[in-house]
């Protein structure tokens, strides 16, 4: 068990390293961020930050020594990063299960391997010729084999001429996805200790536009699929040996769920509870780097999260006056610099004691913000 004020690493600098670090802050220990950019949002908040690449040598053995133990705050941190930092220090999760979740082919590999429902897939190598199957797949999804998020590295293809540009536009290894009829999407955040105890957040259900998460509701309050979702990912962070935060995305496709993907860190669709549990993911992070007792899982109340994109800037400042002037709302911004389209600058929760006045609050916020109703 390490305990405060030791001092924890972090590995990347955005909102989910930020949130990491306040969370950390709040418990006791000190935080050294190790981010290549100067202007890094989890760096400013840190005690320390070195601002190297994550391969830098160097920079990776000042982190060690300087901390107890470290986490990530994004998938796509070296996966030989991680396991340099191995030899000196606790890193949770461990490289070998982060390894996995980088490349899309291993991660649908290993699923199909612990006999958990995926969508129908192919992988696909832009020098080679696609191969017949393909067609039995569209219209379909093709997505980059690593480093995609947020509807970047995908497109949408509905026959093979389709398909052969859009790989030949990659120029890198994908994944080619059967486009399925989704009757939902949910995800299931849940944390694992060294000394193997779980604990888990409600299941929440989410929404996307363009890709990228729009609006989330937790609870999702539908208990049949957070009974199958739990299990589903006890059995993932079974098969892993997982230490430390995951987050399990899911289709539901004919009534049953599948998984879309795994992420090895706090996820943006857990941001409601930094408002409406007693634990936020970022809190679990903490507490299963650091080994200290994993929460039972609590009640949370009523929440709806929207994502603040770049995109409401380009007219001017939004009217947070009129917005916190609403019951219930907890603005996050995260103090990102330039607001770019489709950048995330913040998001708002609205929380409540029923669900009709949060959902009332949550369609007034949209409108004043100038969000199309969800």
């Amino acid at each position: 068990m390490i305990l405060p004020p030791a001092t924890l690493g972090m590995l990347g600098g955005g909102q989910l390293g930020r949130y990491f670090v306040m969370a950390a802050h709040r418990l006791g220990y000190k935080v050294v961020v190790l981010d290549p950019d100067p202007a890094s949002i989890a760096g400013a908040a840190a005690d320390h930050h070195i601002v190297a690449p994550y391969d830098d040598q160097t920079a990776l053995h000042e982190l060690a020594s300087r901390c107890e133990a470290i986490s990530c705050e994004f998938e796509n941190v070296p996966a030989a990063t991680l396991a340099l930092l191995e030899k000196h220090k606790p890193v949770r999760p461990a490289a070998s299960a982060v390894r996995i979740c980088q490349d899309r082919r291993e991660e649908k590999a290993f699923l199909r391997g612990a006999n958990i429902r995926v969508a129908p897939y192919l992988a696909l190598l832009p020098e080679e010729p696609i191969p017949a199957q393909a067609s039995e797949l569209l219209p379909a999804i093709l997505k980059t084999a690593r480093e995609g998020y947020d509807g970047k590295g995908q497109w949408q293809v509905n026959n093979l001429d389709e398909l052969a540009t859009a790989l030949a536009a990659s120029g890198v290894p994908c994944v080619l996805e059967k486009r399925l009829a989704l009757e939902g999407e949910f995800a299931l955040t849940l944390a694992r200790s060294p000394s193997g105890a779980i604990s888990a957040l409600s299941l929440v259900q989410n929404w996307h536009s363009g890709g990228i998460l729009d609006q989330t509701r937790s609870p999702a309050n539908v208990p049949a699929l957070e009974a199958e979702a739990q299990r589903i990912a006890e059995h993932i962070i079974a098969a892993l040996d997982y230490v430390g935060v995951l987050t399990v995305e899911f289709f539901l496709v004919g009534g049953a769920l599948l998984v879309n993907e795994m992420a090895p860190r706090p996820h943006n669709s857990g941001h409601p509870s930094i408002d409406n549990a007693g634990c936020s993911q970022f809190e679990l992070q903490v507490r299963a780097l650091c080994d200290l007792p994993l929460p039972a899982k609590a009640e949370v109340c009523p929440a709806i999260l929207l994502n603040l994109l770049g995109d409401l800037w380009q007219n001017g400042t939004p009217d947070w006056a009129a917005a916190l002037a609403l019951p219930g709302v907890h603005l996050h911004l995260y103090g990102k610099g330039e607001a770019r389209p489709g950048r995330k600058m913040g998001h708002v929760t609205v929380t409540g004691t029923d669900w009709s006045a949060v959902e009332a609050t949550a369609h007034q916020l949209r409108a004043l913000l100038g969000l199309p109703p969800r």
